[in-house]
């Protein structure tokens, strides 16, 4: 009787040694940069094998964010919000910020997944707690929104650094030869420009302390309406 089956083509491949690669893959580039193509030829299989164990690039990288958050730590619901916020916040950033384009995904189409209901039910608790009522919400939303958002714009300095555009480049310049002539942009360039224009190590450490100073301004900015509520 005539082999039929495919089988030894496909391998030790499932689903999870699929999502592991793409993992690898996102690390590597971003989550919106890498094709079933590329994830194929990592795997050594054709795109039609990957459709056929697990489905698409939207459901791979569904299950790319999945498992990025289910690494995700609820912090105690005793802590007041503010430090509830800032460990939660402070805590997903290595994790998320590794995996670049989670967090524009998140932006996108939101947190729906089982692992993460017990974060979202706590934190929205620990606000309702301090007294945010109806706009427990909206808090909540904002903290996350900010938060993400930081990481996105991150993400995409990070695409630019080594190999990125012209125009990229260019406006880095344009930004050093106006600081020669304005004290405000000279501010501004020394601040906030300068270290992702450096790129390396200079770059990371710039981008995670202004994700922690976007957060800190948000709790604070809460606590300011809270208190004057």
């Amino acid at each position: 009787m005539p082999e039929t089956s495919s089988a030894p083509f496909h391998v030790g491949l499932t689903p999870e040694r699929i999502v592991d690669v793409a993992l690898g893959l996102t690390r590597e580039s971003h989550l919106f940069g890498w094709s079933i193509r590329d994830l194929g030829r990592r795997l050594n299989v054709a795109p039609s094998v990957i459709y056929h164990h697990i489905g698409g690039k939207d459901r791979i990288a569904r299950h790319v964010v999945e498992r990025v958050l289910a690494t995700l730590i609820t912090p105690p619901v005793e802590l007041e919000w503010q430090a509830w916020f800032r460990e939660l916040l402070n805590s997903s950033y290595p994790a998320v910020s590794a995996h670049p384009g989670v967090a524009k995904w998140l932006l996108m189409h939101g947190p729906t997944f089982p692992s993460v209901v017990p974060i979202i039910d706590a934190g929205v608790r620990v606000l309702h707690r301090a007294g945010f009522g109806d706009r427990a919400g909206l808090a909540y939303a904002a903290l996350l929104n900010n938060a993400m958002l930081t990481i996105s714009i991150g993400d995409e300095r990070l695409v630019h650094e080594d190999d990125g555009p012209r125009d990229h480049a260019s406006m880095m310049e344009e930004f050093r030869r106006a600081a020669a002539d304005s004290p405000g942009v000279a501010v501004l360039a020394e601040a906030f420009i300068t270290p992702f224009t450096q790129g390396g190590e200079s770059a990371a450490r710039q981008r995670e302390d202004y994700y922690r100073f976007v957060n800190q301004t948000t709790i604070a900015g809460l606590s300011t309406m809270l208190s004057e509520s």
